[in-house]
């Protein structure tokens, strides 16, 4: 590396691939071919570079192949007669991160960190009004529910109050009350040349009608009343006229 000798400049020179000539400088001598193919290397090797082959065999062989004190003390000496030795290596450890990498990383964690904490305070603060018409809304198909309404009609007036007027076609039975239990129409029988047009208002009413002769009429408007065997009865209010079940109708008694 001193010299600026390239790995592929000495494999040309000397007919080892390079792979081996880096299991050479890494010391990796399980990846050479064997102990006989090693030093022959790294004769070629020393010879390219310039440096002592037969010191470079003696310090391999003395590390890797011992034959007693003895050699080892002149591989040593021939070593320290060359003058040339190899620098200790560099220890490998891991490669330490930037600093530039390091403050890139931690800003976009914080970015990410302020994100999820926005996208929370959004879904926990939601407004309260936007859920209390779903609420309302819920409550209110409950309270059909609970009333077995069929449909509702709805009636022009306010919600503070609203008229109904009954007119007889035929024999029919009628039990009318108010939002305070009062019998308007105490379960009567009305026929048509017997009875007077009344107009009633209150806040809310509820009617039982024992058949459908009858014109009903909320805030002057016809209801209808569709033909049925059994009584139909009614809840009225100043948004809307809501139909009864069986078992739910006023009965005057």
């Amino acid at each position: 590396m001193r010299a600026r000798i390239d790995v592929s400049e000495i494999e040309e020179q000397t007919k080892i691939r390079a792979r081996y000539l880096r299991a050479l400088e890494n010391e990796e001598w399980g990846l050479l071919p064997g102990p006989a193919y090693t030093k022959s290397f790294l004769r070629a090797y020393a010879q390219a570079l310039g440096l002592d082959g037969r010191a470079l065999v003696d310090e391999y062989k003395a590390a890797y192949e011992p034959n007693g004190d003895g050699e080892r003390a002149e591989v040593t000496h021939r070593a320290s007669r060359s003058g040339r030795s190899r620098p200790p290596r560099a220890p490998v450890g891991r490669p330490r991160l930037s600093r530039g990498y390091v403050i890139v990383a931690l800003t976009a964690c914080v970015v990410i960190v302020l994100a999820l904490i926005g996208i929370l305070d959004h879904s926990s603060s939601t407004p309260t009004a936007s859920r209390a018409p779903r609420h309302r809304a819920n409550h209110a198909r409950h309270h059909a529910h609970t009333r077995g309404s069929a449909h509702v009609v709805p009636a022009h007036g306010t919600s503070a109050s609203v008229s109904v007027s009954v007119r007889p076609t035929g024999r029919i039975w009628v039990c009318l009350v108010d939002e305070n239990g009062r019998k308007l129409i105490p379960g009567s029988i009305l026929l048509p040349e017997e009875s007077t047009q009344h107009t009633y208002r209150a806040r809310s009413f509820e009617i039982n009608l024992g058949n459908n002769d009858v014109e009903l009429l909320v805030n002057g408007r016809l209801q209808h009343v569709p033909a049925s065997k059994e009584p139909i009865g009614y809840s009225i209010t100043g948004t809307g006229v809501t139909q009864l079940v069986a078992g739910s109708l006023p009965t005057c008694a």
